[in-house]
């Protein structure tokens, strides 16, 4: 844990050498390139195409007067020329899509000595090739090492300790252990990853009877909260180690877990929630309202469920910082072994996080109202990208009805266009 410290110490410093030899070895890498005349790819700033916000009818009529310079208010039923512009949006979606982009690791403009940051690394010179031969040796060799038997003694600690107070009374004694068995556990475990994370406003932290919602983007986002405050998880029983973990848990404390059949059955879940916020001794729950994992570059629809029970929303931003280490978690790239081996094979995980102000349902919201407002407010304090998008898109296809609504406006366009015409 010392040498977690040091670690951590050194690598969230302004000036840390790692933060100048990844910019050092950037540059190696595009005069490199240059040299041998092969063309680096750099991503956008914002991952987005840069376009101007206009309506279908005014591109549309913009194709039109370019091409038989007729007004729209002119024009025939259909024009030939209005294929352009379907054709157009449909090659600036499939070239620039704005939601799949969110569902794979963002690539980083600068190289940071983990070769799976940049895809565009390659062998430029052998002083860069030492440098992250060095890098794996250390990461490897002494790093995951130290951090693998963090994680096993923070695992294996939370297990034991919450079956003992399990057999407690419940009562404070029983509330003030567990509470402090599951700080000292999730944060040997924030250690087993060396993640450094400065938390904002802890005035604003979720309270007993409220419900703490977050964007999503790793399953460490539990532990990375969980790390300075407890909350009640929600979340389905599993097996295996996971089940082991979640019986332990829950003897200790209440947490939320539903069988598979019940997770399908919104009232019983809705239910079961609004029971446990009502009792103002229980811990606030913890959910992550877009069901799924984003690259943090964007917040994603957020499912109106918890946003009906009624009780006071705490919202926390969480931004996490990808030069030393990327936290988003690809679950149809990588199995949970494989992606926390390569977390605590990286340099280190980096972020903030925000406890924003209370909020409650206003007269008049509708819960998908409210459910937008919250994610507004996460996506503005995190600096990410606010999409009305569902995130299940991540392993479902585009609905219809989003399909149908192109033609749709399509249509009213010309049907309106007609009747502006007939009444001339």
């Amino acid at each position: 844990s010392c040498t977690c410290d040091s670690v951590c110490k050194l690598l969230s410093h302004p000036r840390s050498s790692l933060s100048t030899k990844e910019y050092w070895a950037t540059r190696r890498i595009e005069r490199g390139a240059k040299d041998k005349n092969h063309p680096l790819h750099k991503p956008y700033s914002n991952a987005i195409i840069a376009k101007e916000p206009t309506s279908l009818e005014e591109e549309i009529k913009e194709i039109r007067r370019s091409g038989s310079n007729r007004d729209l208010d002119s024009a025939s039923e259909f024009e030939m020329s209005d294929i352009f512009y379907f054709c157009r949006r449909g090659v600036e979606s499939i070239m620039d899509d704005e939601v799949t982009k969110r569902f794979s690791a963002e690539e980083l403009e600068s190289w940071n000595l983990l070769t799976r940051s940049n895809y565009n690394f390659q062998h430029i010179s052998l002083r860069l090739t030492v440098l992250w031969g060095l890098g794996v040796v250390i990461r490897y060799g002494f790093l995951l090492p130290l951090r693998v038997t963090l994680a096993f003694t923070g695992v294996g600690l939370l297990v034991v300790l919450t079956s003992i107070i399990g057999f407690l009374p419940n009562g404070r004694t029983k509330n003030f252990l567990s509470e402090k068995v599951h700080l000292m556990c999730y944060r040997i475990c924030v250690r087993a990853l060396t993640a450094i994370i400065t938390y904002h406003d802890s005035e604003n932290k979720p309270k007993n009877g409220g419900i703490c919602v977050a964007n999503h983007t790793s399953p460490i986002d539990v532990i990375i909260l969980a790390s300075d405050g407890c909350y009640a998880m929600v979340g389905q029983i599993h097996g295996g180690l996971m089940g082991v973990i979640q019986k332990s848990m829950v003897k200790a404390c209440p947490h939320i877990w539903f069988e598979r059949s019940e997770v399908k059955d919104r009232h019983l879940v809705a239910k079961r929630l609004s029971d446990h916020v009502e009792d103002k001794t229980k811990l606030p729950i913890l959910i992550f309202p877009e069901g799924t994992c984003i690259n943090n570059t964007s917040v994603m629809m957020f499912k109106k469920g918890s946003f009906e029970i009624g009780s006071t929303v705490y919202p926390v931003a969480i931004k996490y910082d990808p030069r030393f280490g990327d936290a988003f978690w690809n679950s149809s790239q990588f199995g949970m072994v494989s992606y926390l081996l390569r977390m605590m094979s990286s340099w280190a995980i980096v972020c903030s996080v925000w406890y924003l102000p209370p909020m409650s349902r206003e007269e008049g919201e509708d819960a998908v109202q409210f459910a937008n407002r919250v994610k507004a407010a996460i996506a503005r304090q995190g600096g990410l990208v606010d999409l009305l998008w569902d995130g299940g898109l991540k392993r479902g296809k585009v609905k219809d009805t989003f399909k149908e609504e192109q033609q749709k406006l399509y249509s009213k366009m010309l049907v309106g266009t007609q009747e502006d015409r007939s009444r001339s």
